[in-house]
């Protein structure tokens, strides 16, 4: 039973409204029980089923941010896409807010492929997945269980397990930091309980220090400007809860990807901080599986990672559709 959610009718996005496209919000539920909201964008003229594509992403962004300029652009392209919250934040239900899951989350993406597949008007043999930032992770992890998904594109990929298990950089990898960390968190535990709440980690810095690694500034630069900024967004304002994405610490999400059959296509900035994780993702992916000659990595020269985010002149998107328009047939 889907709960009914409170949605803005008003375009709140962060990019201009296509006259190209119809655009309306929806609702589905997943496996769980949680109500996601999403915007459905959808050629205006068309003839038959159409393919269509779920986006998600970045990680503790909201729908009106990347996401939804990736699926109102694949909509002018040809495609019908929905761009949707994850459980615990923005428009989408789930108590408490503000916490994230390597499985929850994981299978937002699978109850998309759900709705996608009973519209009416799309052919559910035709359906693929686009993942931003840390969904991109969850886009690979997603394509590994689920069947369905015939093509995945993650683009500026971030591995949360990675990031959670071993910092920025790899920087805290040994047990004595995760030690310190989990202890930190657990800590943290006692006193929501104590409370009843539940403390914020904060989101982009602000104001940004002048000494701030170029990736934080990439990331202010999005996410506390009119570029980016959005009032639901984790990032824009007071970011996760602090033991919000605790359980990734413990649970690898790439695990299977060299399993994946299906199509992938694997997008990264050359100059952009987080290169490194799809780098690695990919040589895994690839390895042992007997299935390579669908996967790709593309390195975008010069770029950075929130370049993928909004950049019109760097996201390939010719590329993109390229890749779906091959798989999705």
């Amino acid at each position: 039973m889907e709960e009914k959610l409170n949605l803005t009718e008003e375009w709140d996005k962060t990019f201009p409204k296509s006259e190209k496209v119809n655009h309306r919000k929806v609702t589905f539920h997943n496996r769980y029980g949680i109500t996601l909201a999403a915007d459905l964008y959808e050629p205006k003229s068309y003839e038959g089923k159409l393919p269509a594509i779920a986006v998600c992403g970045p990680f503790g962004a909201v729908k009106e941010q990347a996401s939804g300029l990736y699926a109102q652009i694949m909509a002018e392209r040809g495609f019908l896409t929905i761009a949707f919250d994850p459980s615990y934040t923005g428009e989408s239900s789930g108590e408490p807010r503000y916490v994230a899951s390597p499985d929850i989350n994981t299978e937002d993406f699978q109850a998309a492929v759900d709705f996608l597949s009973v519209q009416d008007n799309v052919d559910p043999e035709k359906i693929g997945i686009i993942g931003i930032c840390g969904w991109g992770g969850l886009a690979l992890n997603t394509a590994a269980i689920d069947t369905r998904i015939k093509a995945t594109v993650s683009s500026t990929m971030y591995d949360m397990s990675r990031i959670n298990a071993n910092g920025y950089f790899d920087a805290q990898n040994s047990e004595e930091d995760r030690h310190k960390s989990r202890e930190s968190l657990n800590k943290q535990r006692t006193e929501d309980y104590k409370t009843g709440t539940y403390k914020r980690a904060g989101g982009v810095v602000d104001p940004l220090p002048e000494d701030a690694p170029f990736f934080v500034k990439d990331y202010y630069a999005y996410y506390k400007t009119k570029r980016g900024y959005h009032k639901r967004s984790l990032n824009s304002n007071d970011g996760w809860n602090v033991t919000g994405t605790m359980s990734f610490m413990n649970q690898p999400i790439l695990h299977y990807t060299n399993e994946i059959r299906s199509a992938v296509l694997m997008i990264h900035g050359e100059k952009a901080h987080s290169c490194y994780m799809s780098k690695d993702a990919y040589k895994y992916m690839i390895e042992n599986n007997k299935y390579t000659d669908n996967k790709e990595l593309m390195i975008i020269p010069g770029a950075v990672h929130t370049d993928l985010y909004d950049n019109l002149n760097v996201i390939p998107f010719d590329k993109i559709e390229e890749f779906f328009r091959k798989y999705l047939k």
